[in-house]
């Protein structure tokens, strides 16, 4: 059942899509002109103010957060957006990013609220895509052991950590930073760099700023930073995944978009796979690969199909998330670990399939 949760306008709201004049705005300069490469520490952009680890964002840096996320080893996330003054982006559709203007900067900053032993909070990198007039290009900074500072750095980074999850269980990895490749092999749609978070589906949810919880897209209007031009009064949304008081494949398409489908789409990584996961597209049973061969082999699944309806151990979708083999895992980069809450909801999902339909 395709979930529609209704975005409501005020007209008041609508009426003020500029930052208010008497707002007192700290200005920003704009981080990357043309032609210059990125800064080599995270903080030349102050983008945060006080204590660079506390994330106390600076004025006109806008935090926002998608209703589903992308499992990345459990590392918790913290995202934000900043536009150069008297900017703002425009609404494409409900299942694309936003149209952001040139020298847009989206923030992502990784981190483990309780790492052990001393259950204290680390941060491991802050991602980076700016918008320049020849399209995105990403920065992504790793933090150093003082927390005081990022470093600009394109290639992989191992960082040895242990933490505990919200559950009491405790799990040692080895976290991965991506190089700027593997940055592409997910950011990129017909052979251009793009975000993947920002999209109207996405936002259309209320978030706790510092002044107080709203809908993310009324904020984004509020503040200037978004055009209420040709937005529509419903937009077809995605839901928190792990809120169970939804239906369970409203739940499992949600997932699916947010881990699966920048990949799985026309133009994208793995277009030649015969899946289509973008939540705009999953209402299909065949789209999201319900009785259908899959297109690859994997030895051991002599049915080899994608999801078998009933039979979660047999379909390939459920056994390329459940498996760390880099032959057949997916997503193939991104995580070193299984995202065992993920993987049971797909099997509690194909599990009570009793068809084709």
């Amino acid at each position: 059942m395709k979930k529609i949760i209704v975005y409501f306008f005020i007209l008041g709201i609508i009426s003020s899509c500029n930052k208010s004049d008497s707002e007192e705005y700290e200005e920003i300069s704009t981080p990357v002109s043309v032609g210059t490469n990125p800064y080599q520490k995270l903080s030349d952009y102050h983008f945060f103010t006080g204590n660079i680890k506390d994330l106390v964002a600076n004025t006109g840096v806008l935090p926002y957060e998608p209703a589903s996320g992308l499992f990345t080893d459990y590392a918790d996330k913290k995202r934000y957006i900043w536009m150069p003054k008297s900017t703002m982006a425009n609404y494409v559709s409900d299942g694309e990013v936003l149209n952001f203007p040139e020298n847009t900067v989206l923030i992502k900053v990784f981190y483990y609220k309780d790492v052990l032993p001393n259950h204290t909070q680390k941060i491991v990198e802050t991602r980076l895509l700016i918008k320049k007039n020849t399209g995105w290009i990403t920065a992504n900074y790793i933090w150093n052991a003082e927390q005081n500072e990022a470093y600009l750095n394109a290639n992989a980074v191992v960082f040895p950590i242990s933490f505990q999850k919200s559950n009491g269980e405790q799990i040692s990895i080895n976290y991965k930073t991506p190089t700027n490749t593997e940055c592409a092999y997910c950011h990129t749609l017909n052979n251009q760099l793009v975000p993947i978070g920002p999209k109207p589906q996405n936002l259309n949810w209320n978030l706790a700023y510092n002044d107080g919880t709203k809908n993310q897209i009324t904020k984004l209007i509020e503040e200037g930073y978004l055009s209420s031009q040709n937005i529509p009064q419903n937009i077809v949304s995605v839901i928190d995944y792990t809120n169970t008081n939804y239906p369970l494949k409203t739940r499992v398409r949600s997932y699916l978009d947010a881990n699966c489908s920048y990949c799985h789409v026309d133009g994208g990584y793995a277009e030649e796979f015969n899946v289509r996961f973008s939540f705009n597209e999953s209402t299909s049973s065949s789209n999201l690969g319900i009785c259908k061969d899959a297109i690859h082999f994997v030895p051991g699944y002599n049915a080899n199909k994608i999801i078998i309806p009933g039979v979660a151990n047999q379909s390939i979708l459920y056994y390329k998330m459940n498996t760390l083999n880099p032959n057949y895992m997916m997503p193939f980069v991104g995580k070193t670990i299984i995202h065992t809450e993920g993987v049971n909801l797909i099997e509690q999902w194909i599990n009570s399939l009793t068809d084709c339909n």
